[in-house]
Formats: C-alpha cells, structure tokens, sequence
C-alpha cells in the first residue's frame, strides 16, 4: 500500500454529460516498456499514460541500467548496459507486466533471474503458459520461491502451440521470436488489442510478422536490432468500456471518443441486447495504423437482463478486462442477469462488494455470480478491492449512488486509469481525490 492513502469522494446519483476522449492502452504501453529493450537504439513511445503501471516498469528499467525519460506525454527510452544485478525487486513485484521482460532479455543473457510478479490479487495465475511457450525455443525457466530463473544455450526458431490464448504468454512469444534468425510460427495466438500493438512495434524495428490479428502469428526473427524508432500507444478499449458503463448506469447522454471498435463490438452487441440506445460513427485509424477507432454515442436506456450468461473469450470474443463491467450494469438492470468470470479464481467474489451500495448479488461459486436489478444505489464507504476493475466497478456504482461515498485506498484504481479524477469532472461528475 502507499505511504499515503488516496481516497476518492463522490457525490452520485447526477446524471453525466458533455465528451470524453478515450485515453491510451495501460496494457499497450507496458507491453511496448518490455519490448524496446529489443533494440540497441532509443525507442520513443507517444502518448504513454501516466499511470502506476507505467511507473512501475520505468523504475525496473531504470534500476537495470536503461535511460528512461519523460518529455511530456512521450517516454524516450535507450538501453545502456543493462545489469539486472541492481534490479528494483520492490518495483517489479508489483506488476506482474515483469514477465513479458523475459523474451526480450533471452536476448541481452543467456542465464539470468526476474523477481516473481505481483499485480491484482486475483487468485492463481499460472505462468506455465509462459514456461512451456518459451521452452519450444530452447529456453528453461525454473520457478523459485520468490523469483524466476531463467537461461538456454542459444535460441532457435520454433513452432509454439500455446496451451491458452494468453494475452501476455503470446506477447513473451513474440519478443523471444523477435531476434531468433529464422521464422517462428505461434498458433493459438492472442488476437487482442496489446498483442497487434506489439506486432505493429515489432514490424517498425524491422522484424517481420504476418497474420495480425489471427490466432495464427508468423515472425522472421532479426538477429541484431538497432534502430531508432518512434512509436504511438494506441486506445484503450477497457477505458472506452469504463466511461460507457458510466453513462449506462447514470442513464446519461455521453459520447465516447476515439474508442477502439473493434475490441467493443460484442460488448455493445450484449449491451443492444440489454436495450442500450447508442449509436456509432467511424472515427478513423490509430496513428499506429492498425486500430480502428469509432465516436460512441449513449443515450439514456433502461435495460433488461441478458438472457445468457455473460462471459469473456479470447479475442474477438467480450473481453476478460470488460466482463466486470457488466455486473454494475447488470445492477441498474430488470431481471437476473449471470455472469460467469471463468478466468480468475477469486474476481467473481469481488462484486459482492455491489452490495454494500445497495446492490443485490447471489454468488453461486467462485466463478459465477448473480444479479438482481434494478436496485436504487445508495451512497457508503467501501475499502478498495486490490484488483483492478473490480476496483473500478464500485466508482461507478458509487457515481450512480444517491448521496455521498468513499471510495478508500484507490492505488489499483491508478494503476490503469490516468486522470480519472479530472476527467469524470470535465463530464459532470462531483467527484475529489483526498487524503482523508
């Protein structure tokens, strides 16, 4: 926890309105942190968010002997001599965004270890993904008490099934392939919106990739990178997916702009059936050329349950980071609506915490949870979960709540999302970051 405590205070149940743009991907912009150290040369990331994840990782690369700086929205960074010997474990095992640091320091030593990770506390979470992926290059990592260690004889390319469309595991894959002389094929890929982030870096430091946005990635390795490159972070579907569960569960009219679409589509495919009223207009193409982007207009609805069970699928399925959305949706809703997070072992339990601002759920097991709408929400006091969106779920529930509440300790609420303080403002919202 921080020294200090930051706590956010909320004044809800006023409806929100005006525009907001849709800020740049926290999974993109780590992903990219781990991947520059692929190149000797200065890679310059635009538009990186300014959030604790971020933070986290440019301490790690600092202790390690990278220069990192900020200029202004931009992160300018240039691998000296990396020396992991003096590497920030405080840091690193706060982000469990230090695993995809692996494939890309396959190539900087052949025998080295990396503090376990951290994040979300979400119950288990198996790197084996990880491990048996980069096995197939000939690489061996033992997992330790407190730490991974980490070496092989020489890379080669290879052919990986993955054993799940792992978001992280397929990225790891990448960067391991990235340097290897030859062409690696990696099936059952992730299709999702950091992993075609790191293949549009990879293919502007020269490395060759076919088949993005398949499960089915194809990468001719270059053996020495040492190019300067410029790359920009690209939108953030689960940013996008916040504001637009704001405005459904305030019942506000809301545009969202800039929102990457395709990684939307079948969340506002569940939510039209639910009765969303809203409306899409094309908004052209990221600056990295591969995300398309769309101006989302929402409009006040009262909705009704979705009559399956919401889950998340791999890509172009809902994604796992949206899913916790729809409980707080679902609780504004008439009907029962189940939601079943197959992923995490403990973030289902996670949304019980619905219930103290008046919300009624039924948790059918670790995984499953039902919720019963509409409730009229009411203003309280609520500790911050140390997980991400479930995090974010209760200062949305809390925004639609009659009357005043506390939203306590917010750090994983800041691990994500930047300036959300003043950009649930700038829409109407009365809300403060305090100290008390």
């Amino acid at each position: 926890m921080p020294a200090e405590e930051l706590n956010f205070k909320v004044e809800g149940g006023k409806p929100l309105h005006g525009s907001v743009i849709t800020s740049r991907s926290k999974n993109g912009a780590v992903s990219l942190l781990a991947a520059s150290l692929l190149t000797s040369g200065t890679t310059t990331l635009k538009n990186v968010p300014k959030i604790e994840e971020v933070n986290r990782l440019i301490e790690v690369l600092r202790s390690i002997g990278v220069s990192v700086e900020w200029n202004d929205r931009d992160v300018v960074i240039t691998p000296k001599n990396i020396d992991l010997a003096s590497i920030d474990t405080v840091a690193a095992t706060r982000t469990r965004s230090i695993l995809m640091f692996i494939g890309p320091l396959l190539h900087h030593f052949k025998k080295f270890s990396l503090p376990q990770s951290g994040g979300c506390t979400l119950g288990l979470r198996s790197v084996r993904p990880h491990l048996w992926a980069l096995e197939n290059f000939g690489v061996s990592i033992e997992a330790l008490t407190d730490s991974f260690a980490i070496s092989h004889s020489g890379l080669t390319p290879a052919e990986i099934v993955l054993y799940e469309s792992s978001d992280t595991a397929t990225i790891n894959s990448l960067l391991a392939a990235a340097r290897v002389n030859g062409t690696s094929i990696i099936k059952y890929a992730s299709a999702n919106y950091q992993v075609q982030e790191i293949c549009g870096f990879l293919k502007a430091l020269g490395v060759g990739i076919e088949g993005i946005g398949t499960t089915t990635l194809t990468v001719t390795g270059v053996p020495t990178i040492e190019t300067d490159v410029t790359y920009t972070v690209a939108e953030d579907p689960t940013d996008a997916m916040f504001f637009i569960a704001a405005a459904v569960v305030t019942r506000s009219t809301l545009r969202v702009e800039r929102a990457p679409i395709e990684f939307l589509e079948v969340e506002l495919a569940v939510l039209h059936k639910m009765g969303l009223d809203y409306s899409v207009e094309s908004a052209g193409v990221s600056e990295n050329g591969i995300t398309k982007l769309a101006h989302i207009e929402l409009r006040p609805s009262n909705l009704v349950a979705f009559p399956e069970k919401i889950h998340a699928r791999p890509y172009p399925g809902l994604n796992i980071d949206n899913l916790p959305f729809f409980a707080v949706i679902a609780a504004i809703a008439e009907g029962t609506t189940m939601i079943h997070d197959w992923v995490y072992e403990k973030r289902a339990i996670y949304y019980t915490e619905l219930d103290k601002l008046g919300a009624e759920t039924v948790l059918m097991d670790p995984h499953r949870i039902q919720i019963v709408g509409p409730r009229h929400l009411r203003g309280t006091q609520i500790v911050c979960p140390p997980a991400l969106r479930p995090a974010t779920i209760l200062l949305i529930a809390m925004l639609a709540a009659e009357g005043k509440s506390v939203l306590r300790n917010v750090y994983s609420i800041n691990r994500g999302y930047e300036d959300i303080v003043a950009r649930l403002s700038s829409i109407g919202a009365t809300i403060e970051a305090t100290h008390d």
